[in-house]
């Protein structure tokens, strides 16, 4: 196989895909700031492995099993980053911690991402959301 970097003169060359999914929705499908996510995502993903890109949303499912596979309907953005192996086992730890971030945060089920053909999921425990309180009959005076 031809070495295109050589042939290109590249100065740099990244074989292995990170793909990240970035929600607009938690998992109890409220609005979440995405814009804020993406941004973070692309600081992280660029300081890390030396940029990404994120593309426009676009439209996905996800069932959340903790809440009895409840489909999760969303308009993810997706941001790409070529790097390396051994880039991803470097900065293992800072992305890990980022991802964890991340979903607590974005009050997620949980964070995908695939790295070269391998989807890997970070699961998030369910914790209940607060419920209204129900309006009560308004009390008369005695």
């Amino acid at each position: 196989m031809a070495d295109f970097a050589v042939a290109l003169g590249a100065s740099k060359a990244g074989s292995t895909l990170l793909v990240l999914f970035i929600p607009s929705r938690d998992r109890h499908d409220r609005a979440i700031d995405q814009e804020h996510w993406v941004d973070e995502s692309l600081r992280v993903l660029g300081t890390l492995f030396g940029g990404a890109t994120a593309f426009p949303q676009g439209r996905g499912v996800w069932r959340d099993d903790a809440q009895g596979e409840k489909l999760l309907f969303d308009e993810p953005v997706v941001i790409q980053c070529y790097t390396s192996e051994q880039a991803i086992e470097r900065q293992a730890s800072k992305l890990r911690e980022f991802l964890q971030r991340m979903g607590r945060e974005a009050k997620q089920g949980a964070i995908g991402l695939v790295i070269d053909r391998d989807y890997l999921e970070i699961g998030f425990p369910l914790e209940e959301t607060p419920q209204p309180r129900p309006k009560g009959k308004k009390r008369r005076g005695k």
